[in-house]
């Protein structure tokens, strides 16, 4: 096997969780991350250092804070044959819809800073020293991050505890 291939194959999953927890539109996410992966291998021989994981996930996390931007220039582009679905709305069925949805939103609410360290942390698993590689920054930001990041979400979301992330180091 392809030694490219090897190292970028096992990656891909995390990949498009990690873009499908930032866009929470799986076919925009899984076309940020198609275009991640011809990054990676179009520019193969020109990463530095052995460690494969934290390159992929920097190019990932680069392309998505263009798209955001892109797309907080551009608005959201709607079908029109759904038009009428998102106008009508319906309420939530289940509890764990609701608690989904404030989840969701809280994590909107975050700094964008705070919000990607603890999607890589927590949905991820990438310890603590990888995703200071992905975003550019100190360990001790990233666990300074992180911290206020959870401390944020459990007033955001109303609880006195914090939220139960999982942490990895």
């Amino acid at each position: 096997m392809d030694p490219l291939v090897a190292a970028i194959e096992p990656l891909i999953p995390g990949l498009r969780r990690y873009a499908r927890s930032w866009l929470r539109d799986p076919a925009m996410a899984d076309d940020v991350v198609q275009d991640c992966l011809e990054r990676a291998v179009g520019r193969w021989r020109q990463r530095r250092g052995a460690e494969v994981r934290p390159w992929v996930y920097a190019i990932l996390h680069n392309l998505l804070v263009d798209h955001k931007r892109q797309h907080v220039r551009r608005g959201t582009a709607v079908p029109l044959h759904l038009v009428d679905e998102l106008a009508l709305g319906r309420p939530a069925d289940q509890d764990a819809g609701l608690h989904h949805r404030d989840l969701l939103r809280a994590l909107d609410a975050l700094p964008e800073e705070q919000r990607t360290v603890l999607l890589l942390v927590s949905v991820e698993g990438l310890p603590y020293a990888e995703v200071a590689a992905v975003v550019g920054v100190p360990l001790g930001t990233v666990m300074s991050r992180v911290s206020r990041g959870r401390d944020r979400l459990a007033i955001l979301l109303r609880e006195g505890e914090r939220p139960r992330l999982r942490s990895v180091q």
